[in-house]
């Protein structure tokens, strides 16, 4: 071999006359700690499914008024409509359950794309205004035009995350430096706070848009029905799977665009099934049950802290934590008042807040 030639270390360089090269040793053990990684994670996510069973378990049993869950699953399985305890759960907690599990699911994952969009782990719907785009929609629907049924506001929804979507983009991508987390995120924050303030102007300047918003805007996934349910699944599911889809390339895209293109991603292709998904989980989970916060930012931090940033097992692990969080918060708000009920989303702030202040106190947040 040359004098004179860097060899990079643990690089098995062949000698003339010797034979074959050598293999390299730490390549078995490097295979096999990611065998058993995978085997983890995979386990890992079968846990989180049968949470995901018990917590749906729960939240048919338990509320105002308990149900066994020997009754639960007669309900289910061999229907009696002259029960009334069986009618409960047909006609109500089956939806709000099935709700919860959608929205969950759509905030979470929403949440997880948006930060590996972005690259910054403390962006989410709500910080880069995609749920105020959605909300002003809605309320521009229901104040201006005089829409009331949840459908018929559904396009309106996914056209004001949309459009905050691309705008908060457009802004935060001038300059030099292009599309900077920081440069986002202000983006977003202003462009909300504006979009916050205009929705609230078209709210109090109508009685009874006022009464049909004020309890949409808290954030519920009570009082909905499985006829609701129709328009949000396909919508939800879709957002899910271009979400998969563009797993493996936000990998590729978190060393930054020159590296992406390198390793065969296409960058812009990627970015633009993003924002499609983001608009389809956002702007229907917004529709369906309102703005309900914390869930995008938290359930992606919790999760990276077991499957660390590969962005596959992120969004597969977040599709499944966040019906299992939603669900138990709206299952808290049915007990944790002597009468009454809080609603989902008032619960998920009292419980996100203190989750974000400790995330922004960590010396280093969790990494993308």
């Amino acid at each position: 071999m040359p004098t004179g030639v860097a060899v990079p270390t643990g690089v098995a360089v062949p000698t003339v006359g010797t034979g074959p090269a050598q293999p390299d040793p730490d390549e078995g053990s490097r295979r096999s700690g990611l065998r058993r990684r995978t085997a983890v994670l995979t386990a890992g996510l079968v846990v989180v499914a049968a949470l995901v069973l018990l917590a749906g378990i729960a939240s048919l049993a338990v509320g105002a008024r308990p149900i066994a869950p020997t009754t639960v699953v007669r309900a289910l399985l061999a229907y009696d409509d002259a029960d009334p305890l069986h009618l409960m759960v047909r006609e109500l907690r089956v939806p709000r359950t099935v709700l919860a599990i959608v929205v969950g699911a759509a905030l979470a994952v929403c949440g997880a794309l948006i930060q590996a969009f972005t690259r910054n782990p403390l962006a989410d719907p709500g910080i880069l205004g995609v749920n105020a785009g959605a909300s002003f929609a809605v309320t521009f629907a229901v104040g201006v035009l005089g829409l009331t049924a949840p459908g018929s506001y559904v396009p309106f929804a996914l056209l004001g995350a949309l459009a905050l979507t691309l705008l908060v983009y457009l802004l935060g991508s001038f300059g030099r430096s292009g599309a900077t987390p920081m440069k986002l995120t202000l983006a977003g924050v202003a462009l909300g706070a504006t979009f916050t303030g205009l929705t609230t102007a078209i709210v109090l300047r109508d009685q009874s848009t006022l009464q049909v918003m004020r309890f949409w805007g808290v954030g519920s996934v009570g009082g909905r029905t499985l006829d609701q349910l129709t328009w949000a699944l396909p919508l939800v599911a879709a957002g899910l799977v271009l979400a998969l889809v563009c797993a493996r390339s936000l990998n590729a895209l978190a060393l930054g665009d020159d590296l992406a293109h390198s390793l065969g991603a296409r960058v812009v292709t990627v970015r633009l099934l993003v924002v499609v998904s983001v608009t389809l989980l956002a702007g229907t989970s917004v529709a369906a049950a309102g703005p309900i916060a914390f869930v995008g930012i938290m359930i992606p931090h919790a999760v990276r802290w077991f499957t660390g940033p590969d962005q596959r097992w992120v969004i597969a692990y977040s599709m499944l934590v966040g019906p299992v969080f939603l669900l138990l918060a709206d299952v808290l708000g049915r007990v944790v008042l002597p009468s009454g009920e809080l609603r989902v989303g008032i619960v998920t702030g009292i419980l996100g807040a203190p989750v974000l202040v400790a995330l922004v106190r960590r010396r280093q947040v969790s990494e993308l």
